[in-house]
């Protein structure tokens, strides 16, 4: 697998070693040991997946402490845009945000440790998005930032007007109000 650092420290952008032949393809998708020579040496507790149509925006989501959660995420089917935004407090890159496109077919995988903001928006139909974290899933812990927020300024890469947004990431706060926990 090939390990590349992002402009803000802890984001990592994995590649899997993909083996591919006549039947199909094989890769390892982890493997505890060399995640953690890569720096990732957490324990996950829990997989989560959805499944979107174009369009669909989820985030900007985070995790107070004590449930504060790494996520380590990949497209198994479609594609996104994955978006994480730096909220720890100390940090040099505060309020700053990195993008990957995860698709089905480029097999990346993108760690988000704690102390990030993190989102997505689907690029094609029936995506299905995967993602271990290293936290169970508390809901007072819920922190987020709503997802067009000037300050920040992500290029979504999509028509605004299609995106498709669930009740609670419609009344998200804005970034100037986040009290962060990290």
């Amino acid at each position: 697998m090939n390990v590349t650092t992002t402009p803000i420290e802890g984001l990592l952008v994995i590649e899997p070693q993909i083996f591919q032949d006549s039947r199909g393809y094989f890769y390892e998708s982890y493997n505890k040991k060399k995640f953690a020579d890569a720096g990732i040496d957490v324990d996950f507790v829990q997989d989560n997946q959805s499944f979107s149509q174009k369009g669909t925006l989820r985030g900007l989501h985070a995790q107070a402490n004590p449930f504060a959660q790494g996520k380590l995420v990949r497209v198994l089917q479609g594609s996104v845009l994955d978006v994480a935004v730096d909220i720890r407090k100390n940090s040099p890159t505060y309020g700053q945000h990195y993008t990957v496109e995860l698709t089905g077919e480029n097999k990346k995988q993108f760690w988000v440790p704690a102390g990030f903001l993190h989102g997505f928006v689907t690029l094609e139909d029936d995506t299905i998005f995967m993602y271990k974290v290293t936290n169970y899933y508390d809901k007072n812990s819920e922190i987020g930032v709503i997802w067009n927020d000037p300050t920040l300024g992500i290029g979504w890469g999509v028509n605004e007007a299609e995106i498709l947004l669930s009740p609670k990431d419609e009344l998200l706060s804005t970034f100037d109000e986040l009290v962060s926990p990290f």
